[in-house]
């Protein structure tokens, strides 16, 4: 495996993990809205994930990852009885997002996590060229 493969799988890895990060920030900012509509609600966001294999025909293992879609969710909305609300409904009801914070908080930090990984992986592969390129001084 080359340092351009290694930078190339790491890369596609903080890529997936910072769209993971913007969709669970884009889920909490939402988190507290509301609306008069079930319809116009704010619904979460996962990506999707996929795995990208460096040699398609052979699949040695050499793999990252890539976001293919960003998948909406189907939950339904909060449903909460509030007829002095200016945006309630005719029948006193607002609608808020099916986002649960406390899962969100925790795909946050597992992504955190994720990404740094790969920075020390980026990292070690830093350290090794820069040995490798000494060897010969």
């Amino acid at each position: 495996m080359s340092l351009a493969n290694i930078l190339k799988l790491a890369g596609g890895a903080l890529n997936a993990q910072t769209v993971r990060l913007n969709t669970i920030a884009s889920n909490l900012a939402n988190a507290a809205s509301v609306t008069g509509s079930p319809d116009t609600v704010y619904r979460p966001i996962k990506p999707v994930f996929e795995t990208q294999y460096h040699d398609v025909m052979e699949k040695t293992g050499i793999a990252t990852v890539d976001v293919t879609n960003i998948s909406q969710s189907n939950a339904p909305p909060e449903k909460r009885y509030q007829p002095g609300h200016p945006l309630a409904d005719k029948d006193g009801y607002i609608y808020a997002p099916p986002v649960d914070q406390n899962a969100e908080m925790v795909d946050m930090l597992e992504t955190s996590r994720q990404y740094q990984n790969n920075i020390e992986v980026l990292s070690t592969a830093k350290t090794l060229l820069i040995k490798t390129l000494n060897v010969g001084k």
